[in-house]
């Protein structure tokens, strides 16, 4: 670990600085968005990046986070879930910049959909479908 003169910046192996520490979250969550997006641009991955081919990819890594849990549902390598929760979500990230969508607002915006599937007093405690409540 390179660390700069500041010690809330990590220096990656990339030469990316980013912050480990202190910052608020949106300026953190923006950080990662352009390190992601400048890792993509440096290896010209723009061009395989379609929506079709990111959701896809989202749906394999999620496919593969799964299978962290294939024939256990409490023992897991945690290093290794943590791993594949990055790839999910690094794709998940990607989609919303192809998208050129604010991933904070439609996550938002599908939080007041469910609100109103899902209201507390018929879903407290109930795994039931929002049909079916």
């Amino acid at each position: 670990m390179n660390l700069s003169a500041e010690p809330s910046v990590y220096i990656g192996e990339t030469g990316f600085k980013l912050r480990t520490e202190g910052g608020d979250d949106m300026e953190r969550f923006e950080e990662l968005k352009e390190r992601i997006d400048k890792f993509t641009k440096d290896r010209n991955w723009e061009q395989f990046h379609t929506p079709v081919n990111l959701a896809k990819s989202i749906s394999i890594e999620a496919a593969e986070l799964l299978e962290c849990f294939q024939w256990s549902d409490t023992e897991f390598d945690k290093e290794h879930l943590l791993e594949e929760l990055s790839d999910v979500m690094n794709y998940c990230i990607q989609l919303s910049l192809v998208l050129d969508v604010d991933i904070i607002d439609c996550i938002h915006k599908k939080m007041d959909q469910n609100a109103v599937k899902y209201p507390i007093e018929k879903s407290y405690g109930s795994s039931e479908k929002y049909n079916k409540l």
